[in-house]
């Protein structure tokens, strides 16, 4: 018997990720071309990076590389825009950018500079882009039933909180809320609001701390599978909630964290 097998396609579609030139992001940005949207991308300082990403997904017709900060609303706003004017239409936006400062910052002594900076990056400039995004997917015809995705990559710390991260973790958790909130706000527009959750991911951004001997067996042993992410193994989720076999879902926190305990 001859099998069809499933298809994953994104033929048709345009998609605007952020963060794409390194980790979780530049997985991404790959999985969605070889599904076939057209995809842009951000990237704030690795030039040399983004570019030749572009370039290895097909060059500026098929990929585009937009160098853009993104600290404030305005910023979510310029980079929509940048992106609907080169490609005329957006179906799909994932949220995929922030930060997470890597020294303990204990909350008696955290900076005004920290937290506004990881609020101006991780939910400020978010808060732009969906705002931009859903303005723009409103004015556009469904396709498959669907005018538009939008998913948020929150984390584990957004969930059970992270000690000496309050800063990181109260972001992430905002985006959970805006994901269950937007959600039923945007289902009667036919527009699906969803969130994926990673545990840790070897990333540039994790890799001071997966790196230390100390700090590394501590994160494994939280871990049932015994080990972290790829940034693949976050993309492929991410694209499967943009796909018609996941038509019917909105709202859901997508945990991808190797079987983590979660608390709370």
């Amino acid at each position: 018997m001859q099998h069809e097998g499933v298809s994953l396609s994104l033929e048709g579609r345009v998609a605007l990720i952020t963060g794409g030139s390194r980790g979780i992001g530049a997985a991404a940005v790959r999985l969605f071309r070889k599904a076939g949207a057209k995809v842009a991308f951000s990237y704030r300082a690795a030039e040399a990076q983004a570019l030749a990403l572009q370039e290895e997904c097909g060059g500026p017709e098929w990929c585009l590389a937009i160098r853009q900060e993104l600290a404030t609303a305005a910023d979510g706003d310029s980079l929509v825009k940048a992106a609907v004017c080169h490609f005329g239409s957006l179906n799909i936006l994932v949220g995929n950018h922030g930060i997470w400062p890597p020294h303990d910052a204990p909350i008696g002594s955290m900076t005004d500079a920290q937290w506004n900076g990881t609020i101006g990056i991780n939910l400020d400039s978010v808060f732009g882009l969906i705002r931009a995004s859903v303005a723009q997917m409103q004015t556009q015809e469904p396709i498959d039933g669907v005018r538009g995705h939008v998913i948020l990559v929150s984390s584990t710390a957004g969930q059970r909180g992270e000690a000496f991260h309050a800063d990181y973790a109260a972001t992430k958790g905002a985006l959970i809320s805006m994901t269950k909130g937007l959600s039923t706000e945007l289902a009667p527009q036919s527009i699906r609001v969803n969130c994926v959750a990673p545990g840790w991911v070897h990333t540039e951004m994790t890799e001071s701390t997966l790196t230390d001997p100390i700090a590394s067996k501590k994160v494994f042993s939280a871990i049932p599978l015994g080990r972290v992410a790829t940034p693949e193994e976050i993309a492929g989720p991410i694209l499967f909630l943009c796909t018609p076999l996941a038509g019917f879902v909105t709202g859901e926190i997508f945990n991808v964290n190797g079987g983590a305990v979660l608390v709370g």
